[in-house]
This record gives C-alpha cells, structure tokens and sequence, in this order.
C-alpha cells in the first residue's frame, strides 16, 4: 500500500476510535472494546474499498454493509459520521432517549444497510442482499463483520451454508477473532476454533489477516475480488480494545463504558497517536 494513503486510513481509523469512547462515554454505556477492535477494517472498507457515497444513501448500485455483531455499533457510527453520513455530534449523543444514534444499528439511519444485533441474523440478511444482487444482476458486492463469539450461533452456519451453495462470490464476510467474548475467552466459553477449517468445510474461500495491518488488510480484499463462484471469509486477529492500553485484550470492557478518568486517558492516548501521526 502507498506510504501517504497508509497514514491517510491509519489517522481516520485513530478518529473513528476517538468516536468509539466520545460515543460510549457520554452513554455511560455500550461496547468499546469490540468496537475499537474493528476500527481498521471498518475504515479500509468505507474509505477505500466500498463504492458508497453519503450523499446518495440509497443509490441501489452501492455496495452493501452488514454489522452483523451489532453491539460493535459505536465503531459503525463512528465511521459513518467520519464519512459524513451525518455529524459527529450526534456520537455525543448515543443511546439517549429519542436520539438517532441508538445501542444497535437501525435502517433508518444513514447510511445503515440493515437493521442488526440479534447475533447469527446480519449475516444471513447479507447472504440474502447478495442472492438478491445476483438475480438481479447487479454488481455490488456485500460485506458483513461477524464477532467470533458470535459464530458460536448455529444461524451462522446456516448462512454459511446458503451462501456456498447459492455461490455467493459477492459476498465477503469478516470473522473478527479477538478472542473474547462478554463471559470471558472464546476458547473457554464454546470454542469456534479451528474457525478457518469450518469455513472451508462449508465451502468458503478463507484467507487470514492481522486485523491491524493496513498492508494485509488490502491484500485480503484484493484477494477476494479475485475468488469465483464461492464466498469469501476474512478471518481477521484482532485485539479487543486495540488503540487504548487499558483497554487491549481485557474481557471486561464488553458492556463497559469509561468513567470520566479513563476517557479523559483514552482520548489522550488517541490524541498522542493521531499527533504522531500528523507530523
């Protein structure tokens, strides 16, 4: 990847993170580290790969965009005011009766896809956004982000197997493997592992990636656009909480949003980083 287009995604994914705690901190609520976990590959996404433009939400010619772990929400907001779907403001405003922005996304947001966050159903509403691209001959492509806690959901598997045998290739799922769900590790809870052997099994072209490298996160798209006739899972490692040090790789803040001391550390944090990043 350029050099300049590299630090480009790594400043914008530094503020879509900066949006996660400004978003969870005001709603003394949410779900920040998962969120941070995919603020890499939402930004690649949106600001690279997906033929989407804010000013026409609906153009039937966009590609399509599944949070299929909808508690992750903040990271989506997020991501989405950075586009400019609507103003970073309303992060401030998350959770709050009557506000746009609530715990889960909802199709009558900008910008929103799908409504989401029952786990195991975005992906199937997106296997079901692909088929229907393909009867109706369209050529947008269709991507989702599954937590790997929840593919424990048998529905997932049930989409899995929809989309091999309807040969969905205009579908690109994204398993974020941060290793730990809200009761603790994946591995302890109800293993998933080996995730990569159970999508080949369902017959899925797989390819693994660090979540965090902007490099491995365009060869993994690029990749995929060249896979035919079957669907694509990206099976990403990732670390919960990424961006904020007291944050990474701790189980807890799954439901858990910072008190005024640990925003004000967080945002000092991602305040250094993006400065370092501008010089």
């Amino acid at each position: 990847m350029d050099a300049n287009k590299k630090k480009e995604l790594q400043k914008l994914a530094c503020k879509v993170r900066m949006g996660v705690i400004e978003g969870t901190y005001n709603a003394k609520s949410g779900h920040p580290g998962g969120s941070l976990s995919i603020a890499d590959t939402l930004t690649y996404l949106y600001f690279d790969k997906m033929n989407v433009d804010a000013k026409a939400p609906e153009d039937p010619d966009r590609d399509r965009f599944v949070l299929s772990k909808g508690h992750t929400a903040p990271a989506l907001y997020s991501v989405l005011a950075q586009k400019g779907y609507f103003s970073e403001d309303e992060l401030k405003s998350l959770r709050h009766i009557g506000a746009l922005l609530q715990g889960h996304p909802c199709i009558h947001i900008p910008g929103v896809d799908m409504s989401s966050g029952s786990l195991g159903q975005g992906i199937s509403a997106a296997a079901g956004m692909a088929l229907a691209g393909k009867i109706d001959g369209k050529n947008y492509k269709v991507y989702t982000i599954l937590g790997d806690g929840e593919i424990e959901e048998g529905q997932v598997w049930e989409a899995a197997m929809f989309s091999a045998h309807y040969k969905l290739d205009n579908l690109v799922a994204v398993v974020d493997n941060n290793g730990l769900q809200i009761d603790g590790p994946i591995s302890e809870v109800c293993s998933p592992y080996p995730i990569t052997d159970k999508f080949e099994a369902f017959g899925w072209h797989v390819i693994t990636i660090d979540a965090h490298d902007f490099d491995d996160i365009e060869r993994a798209f690029a990749e995929a656009d060249t896979v035919k006739g079957k669907p694509v899972a990206i099976i990403q490692k990732s670390v919960k909480g990424k961006g904020v040090s007291f944050m990474e790789g701790q189980v807890g803040w799954h439901g858990t949003a910072p008190n005024k001391e640990q925003y004000d550390q967080a945002m000092a944090e991602l305040t250094a980083q993006l400065k370092e990043l501008e010089d």
